[in-house]
């Protein structure tokens, strides 16, 4: 028996936390363009800011009332599980992007970069730029989302610390290590201006922080902007996560020491082939390696190779890089 054609009437949303970030507006193009390609209508929401749910629940109850086949969704936080369930219990796919649901019954399935690994790859470059002693005596200020326990940015976070070799006793929390080499952690709303305010406190509390952690490329860019203005931008590592083209840039010029890139193309175009397949005969995706989502991948990109830590320099990255 033939599976059913994908309709002209079938559409699908895709959810993102904002509509700025060069992270989701490549998404937005590439689930746009990937759902044109499958015959599919498409339909685009966005919050405001990072950690903005309202918004995001208002488009999930658009997208359930439109008879949308399926949900792509970049979560803000898990506030918005509750109106997913109700997505998935009215027949909408649910799958989240980059940012897995704390409550399982949220999501059909998360494509995603492994954000820990992203972390951990960060944080051990660092530690092996610094070397031993640099490590011992390491003063690192963590610039993050907020303060929600966002489950991407705790993955960040504590892959980062686990990477530099700090002991991190709960990893879904922010926060958890005790380790006096953590100046603190401040919120960057992951955009610039948040990580310009979030280094200027961190430098009040300690002006010597020589190890920068930020949540993304956005907020590296602001913390740089604070160091710089406080003369303090010569011998200070930065690190982040993403892997646009004006992050990979960045690395290149020497702001940002180290990144990992992720891939919100993939996560898009893979994410919009799940829901056509979920629209033909109700196949729902399933991860595999033994992972709880689908990995979508992710490399460091510096021009600074350290030993035991995988990477690809920055003319590889800017191959690769988006936005």
């Amino acid at each position: 028996m033939m599976s059913a054609p994908v309709m002209a009437a079938d559409l699908a949303c895709l959810i993102t936390k904002n509509n700025t970030n060069p992270f989701f507006v490549k998404m937005k193009e590439g689930a746009e363009a990937a759902a044109k390609t499958a015959g599919l209508d498409f339909k685009a929401y966005a919050g405001v800011t990072d950690g903005d749910a309202a918004p995001q629940i208002t488009a999930i109850e658009n997208c359930v009332a439109a008879g949308a086949k399926g949900i792509l969704i970049t979560p803000s936080n898990d506030s918005v599980g509750p109106a997913l369930k109700d997505a998935r219990a009215a027949g909408l796919l649910v799958i989240a992007l980059d940012t897995p649901l704390a409550d399982k019954d949220a999501q059909d399935m998360t494509f995603a970069t492994d954000n820990f690994q992203a972390g951990l790859l960060i944080g051990q470059w660092a530690a092996a730029k610094l070397g031993a002693d640099g490590v011992k005596t390491a003063k690192i200020a963590m610039l993050d989302i907020n303060k929600d326990n966002i489950s991407v940015d705790v993955a960040r976070d504590t892959g980062f610390l686990k990477g530099f070799g700090i002991d991190v006793p709960d990893l879904a929390v922010l926060g958890s290590e005790t380790d006096t080499r953590v100046i603190g952690h401040e919120t960057s709303n992951a955009n610039p201006e948040g990580g310009q305010s979030g280094m200027e406190n961190l430098l009040a509390k300690d002006p010597d922080i020589n190890v920068v952690y930020t949540i993304n490329e956005p907020a590296a860019e602001g913390a740089f902007q604070a160091l710089k203005s406080a003369g303090k931008e010569k011998g200070v590592l930065i690190v982040s996560v993403d892997g646009g083209c004006p992050g990979v840039a960045n690395v290149k010029a020497g702001v940002i020491g180290a990144t990992s890139q992720q891939y919100p193309l993939l996560m898009a175009s893979k994410g919009i082939e799940a829901i056509v397949t979920f629209a033909k005969d109700g196949t729902k995706p399933a991860a595999s390696d033994g992972l709880s989502f689908f990995n979508t991948g992710v490399n460091l990109v510096t021009d600074q190779p350290a030993d035991g830590v995988p990477s690809i320099d920055t003319a590889k990255g800017t191959e690769l890089c988006w936005g």
